[in-house]
């Protein structure tokens, strides 16, 4: 009996529907005890018994079957997409309010769910417009005549044809991200080549789009100068370097948007504290964040003004204000940090990479 009671909760269905059967025996017999001092015909006592219970199981019945009702609405939304809705009642003390609360956290999970499955179908368009700007231009450069199709045209289009189908593949991997699993290649890599080959890129990507911009009438910046300082030159670390490659390159992208003309962007790269661990910073002479504005600069469609900065480098550029956030997820996938530091002149972006994992 007491492990019975133990699992009676005080506002429980079943002790409301025990409730009921006490209070309809208690009606029924009160009316009995009246009919018997009154002389009360038995037919009449028997009616307004059954009146009674009826209008106390209808408010019973009522209080039990409305939540399941909207409970069902909002399943039903649900399982057409509309994952913004939420079952009210979720602070009853009863086993409806557990179920309401079941269906608010999977409505919960499967919100967080297509919104992540959205944002990396954007990460990954976002990406893809760089090596098809790069590849469009090299290759109506060579339809033009103006320039030939040697080889290092071709191997120009050949790497970022390459780049394409790399990005594509991160498009193969949406189940392993859905799942939780995202695949790292880390590798050991020498630092000074790798980053000078991203930077190189990234002028040669700047060219690119310059060219296409002139046609259009849009604004490209091609007259910043991309700067590399590694320390020590044979700085070696361990990471993926495609990933790492979103990060730089983002950095960069971002950095140039918002510098001034003729201006300077350093990229520098350090030793970090553990075995081939980085420590990387991307700086630019530009206006600077506002402190206020810091912790919102890696949101995603961010399109910040960095501090005032002029609206042709910021707001004409065509960017989709995912560069940062792409940079900061794939630091998360190494499980490392980025974040705006502090600097006496523009923006000053750390990123700090753990290096090989412990053993």
């Amino acid at each position: 009996m007491s492990g019975l009671f133990g699992e009676m909760r005080p506002f429980s269905i079943k002790t409301k529907l025990g409730a009921l059967v006490v209070v309809s025996v208690f009606i029924t017999t009160g009316l009995l005890l009246v009919a018997m001092k009154t002389e009360t015909e038995l037919r009449f006592i028997t009616v307004f018994s059954v009146i009674a219970t009826l209008l106390i199981t209808q408010f019973v019945a009522h209080s039990l079957t409305a939540p399941l009702d909207e409970m069902n609405a909002v399943a039903r939304a649900v399982s057409h997409g509309d994952y913004t809705r939420r079952v009210r009642g979720a602070d009853r003390r009863d086993e409806l309010g557990d179920v309401a609360t079941t269906i608010n956290a999977m409505a919960d999970d499967l919100e967080a769910q297509d919104t992540q499955r959205k944002e990396l179908v954007a990460n990954v368009s976002h990406e893809l417009r760089t090596p098809i700007a790069g590849l469009r231009a090299v290759l109506e450069n060579v339809v033009d005549g103006v320039s030939a199709a040697d080889p290092e045209t071709m191997r120009t289009a050949l790497k970022q044809t390459e780049r394409l189908g790399r990005l594509v593949e991160t498009l193969l991997d949406l189940s392993r991200l859905d799942n939780g699993v995202v695949p790292l290649k880390a590798r050991r890599f020498e630092v000074w080549p790798y980053l000078s080959g991203v930077l190189k890129e990234a002028n040669m990507v700047a060219s690119a789009r310059a060219g296409i911009a002139s046609g259009s009438g849009s604004h490209t910046r091609t007259d910043v100068h991309l700067h590399l300082d590694v320390s020590p030159p044979e700085l070696t670390a361990h990471a993926d370097a495609e990933r790492l490659h979103q990060v730089v390159a983002n950095l960069i992208d971002n950095a140039v948007k918002h510098s001034p003309p003729h201006g300077r962007v350093t990229v520098r790269a350090r030793r970090g504290p553990y075995p081939e661990s980085l420590d990387l910073e991307v700086l630019d002479e530009g206006p600077g964040i506002p402190e206020a504005e810091r912790h919102r600069v890696f949101e995603r469609f961010n399109r910040g003004s960095h501090g005032g900065a002029p609206a042709q480098n910021a707001g004409n550029d065509g960017g989709t204000g995912l560069g940062l956030a792409i940079a900061r997820w794939a630091v998360d996938l190494h499980g490392g940090h980025i974040g705006v530091a502090e600097s006496p002149r523009g923006c000053r972006i750390q990123v700090t990479l753990p290096g090989l994992p412990d053993s």
